[in-house]
């Protein structure tokens, strides 16, 4: 009986008390519609949601695709270790995307339209798109870690066929939606502040979304180790954390750039909250992480890893709250702060998406010592098949 009840912890009662509230704001969302339930209007009716939720979400699942890319496209071998649970992560994070748009959808009962009423002219068309279609993608990618735990030997073998093929396409189509991400704030040139708006916003989305996406890949192994007391690939974590950091100081060097050639810069020396909070992301997102990484000694160290990862996450976060939210306040002339209903949901998107991940962790290969057990396993019995015939 003891094995169907789990030992009570401190984060276990945590997690239920947010799962709880999430819940009940959930019924209060779909009951009593948007109006009831956040502090959205017609005047600020992106919020949390799309903020958090959506960019957000969708950028740090970014490790994903990246580590695809280096592992089967450029065929860097020794990041194979990293490549399923950097997977796994983006598979559950595009599933919380998708609920969580959900949520902020007036009429989410049409999310389906897109499949077929077409708009190929509209940037959120083409996001819709290649959202629900990189998902697919994930969940092929994902797939065979199934196969190997059920031992289903043809289907694994033909999807070890098609894998390069499905990295390639899902590379695609990550990059894609990920800058158009971007693209969706360059029709309000009029109502963003000009520190976060500019014509490179896909770019930069890009940039930031591979660098946070890459410092993602330690953060949830830094997590299993402790979670699942796994070995760390402490050598690989290096590497990918100075990675991270570089392309995040190309990104920056890019913008500074960009507010000199757009007259800008002057921006920058004008003190006020917007400007405050611009170079609060800067710091703990750039240049604290890149200070602290590019140094071997630091980056080799566990702990100062793991924190350096923290920051980049941080700053991203706070990058795309700045971009949704806080850029779009003074043309609005709204206050906007989200409403109890609103933070819980996300809360609780967040504490099941790394619920999903401990119980996937636990009964799939999920990490590399697992992937080589079952891969030999799978081979005595193929062995074992042949010998009996």
């Amino acid at each position: 009986m003891k094995q169907f009840i789990p030992k009570i912890t401190f984060w276990r009662v945590v997690a239920t008390i947010i799962v709880v509230a999430g819940l009940y704001s959930t019924y209060l969302r779909f009951t009593g519609g948007l109006g009831a339930s956040t502090n959205l209007s017609d005047d600020f009716p992106w919020g949390l949601w799309i903020g958090f939720d959506i960019l957000v979400g969708v950028g740090l699942a970014a490790g994903g695709f990246t580590i695809c890319a280096i592992t089967h496209i450029f065929n860097i071998e020794k990041y194979k270790p990293l490549t399923r649970p950097a997977i796994l992560t983006a598979f559950l994070g595009y599933l919380l995307v998708i609920f969580g748009l959900m949520y902020d959808l007036g009429k989410p009962y049409n999310i389906w339209h897109a499949i077929i009423y077409w708009n190929p002219r509209s940037v959120m068309f083409e996001v819709a798109w290649c959202v629900m279609l990189y998902t697919t993608v994930l969940f092929l990618e994902f797939l065979p870690i199934a196969l190997e735990k059920f031992r289903l030997k043809k289907l694994l073998s033909f999807m070890k066929k098609t894998g390069i093929l499905i990295m390639i396409t899902g590379v695609i189509l990550s990059t894609l939606h990920q800058s158009s991400l971007g693209s969706l704030f360059l029709i309000v040139p009029q109502k963003m502040y000009p520190l976060w708006y500019s014509g490179l916003l896909p770019l930069y989305f890009f940039i930031s979304a591979v660098g946070a996406g890459l410092t993602m890949v330690i953060f949830e192994a830094y997590l299993s180790a402790r979670a699942f007391n796994k070995g760390i690939e402490a050598d690989l974590l290096s590497r990918i954390g100075l990675y991270s950091v570089i392309v995040l100081m190309l990104g920056l060097i890019i913008r500074l750039v960009d507010f000199f050639l757009t007259d800008k810069i002057h921006l920058l020396f004008t003190i006020n909250n917007y400007t405050l909070l611009f170079y609060l992301e800067i710091l703990v997102g750039t240049l604290v992480p890149f200070g602290l990484l590019i140094q071997k000694r630091i980056r080799e160290n566990r702990r100062w890893l793991y924190a350096s990862s923290i920051m980049v996450i941080s700053g991203f976060l706070l990058n795309r709250l700045n971009v949704s939210i806080t850029s779009i306040t003074p043309a609005t002339g709204v206050n906007y702060f989200p409403s109890i209903n609103e933070i819980s949901v996300t809360l609780m998107l967040v504490t099941l998406g790394m619920w999903a991940f401990k119980i996937i962790a636990r009964n799939f290969p999920v990490f590399a010592s697992e992937v080589h057990y079952e891969n030999h396993q799978l081979n005595f019995d193929q062995k074992l098949s042949e010998s009996n015939l």
